[in-house]
């Protein structure tokens, strides 16, 4: 082999290579930042010496109140996930079975109106909540939040149940199933697939959403973690405390990741499954 084709070969892997640095580098600088001490913060040495772990003492401390607002993230993240999948789901199996007038363009609405920046509808919801008593509360943050998860969530599962034939309810009829369990024990168990890999979306925007949690709460105890970690502070007035915010980035990071790979592991043996049957 000569030296071109060896060089070659292994080009694919080299450019995989080169995108997943580029990929990690941020993540990496990130934890290398929140393993330094306050000293040496801005170091530009690629490994933390000394390795301090302040910053994550910092993180938990109970002034900071940063666990509460982990727990805030989660219930705002799941209650979002869970109610945009339930409703997605329905809607998206009739956007993929019924025949009706202007489903293209029904469609085309409902994804276009994740596309309006958060921005523009923070202001008449902040003075709706605000006459209807929902400042502070779970579902002022949950609500305005389905509002880009909902779309994107009908839009994912709308293609996925197309990809289904049409022959899987008619064979679940036949054998005796009214078109609801045929719906909840052969279609819904075979999406499974589809329906994870939404999840995992939805999840991962509810979990991020900033403008949103950072409008509609005013009190400590309801903030999410987004939030708590912008408004962190310092050992004085003007300091900005980078490595507690790089280390509760680090914290806020590490779920994610890790219910990535959760999922990832489930989908492949749903697709797996249903290639087998």
């Amino acid at each position: 082999m000569t030296l071109t084709a060896k060089w070659r070969q292994w080009l694919p892997y080299l450019g995989i290579a080169l995108v997943v640095a580029y990929c990690l580098a941020p993540f990496y600088w990130m934890l290398v930042s929140s393993l330094r001490g306050t000293d040496d913060i801005f170091s530009t040495s690629l490994f933390p010496s000394p390795l301090s772990f302040a910053n994550y003492r910092s993180v938990f401390s109970p002034a900071q109140g940063f666990t509460k607002a982990l727990l805030n993230s989660l219930i705002v993240a799941g209650a979002t996930t869970a109610l945009s999948l339930v409703l997605a789901t329905f809607t998206a199996y009739a956007m993929a079975r019924l025949e009706f007038r202007f489903k293209r363009l029904i469609l085309t609405l409902i994804i276009a109106t994740s596309m309006f920046p958060v921005v523009s509808i923070v202001v008449p919801l902040l003075k709706l909540f605000t006459d209807i008593g929902w400042i502070n509360t779970y579902q002022s943050m949950i609500v305005p939040s389905m509002s880009f998860t909902l779309p994107l969530a009908v839009w994912n599962l709308t293609t996925f149940f197309r990809q289904m034939p049409d022959e899987l309810e008619q064979a679940a009829m036949v054998d005796g199933c009214t078109r609801g369990q045929a719906f909840r024990k052969v279609i819904v168990p075979l999406a499974a697939p589809g329906i994870f890999t939404t999840a995992i979306i939805t999840f991962i925007a509810a979990w991020n959403e900033f403008l949103i949690a950072l409008s509609m709460t005013n009190k400590p105890g309801m903030q999410t973690a987004t939030v708590a970690i912008s408004k962190f502070s310092g050992a004085t007035t003007y300091q900005t405390p980078f490595g507690s915010q790089m280390a509760a980035g680090i914290v806020v990071t590490i779920p994610l990741v890790v219910m990535v790979l959760l999922f990832q592991r489930r989908i492949v043996a749903g697709l797996t499954a249903g290639a087998a049957k």
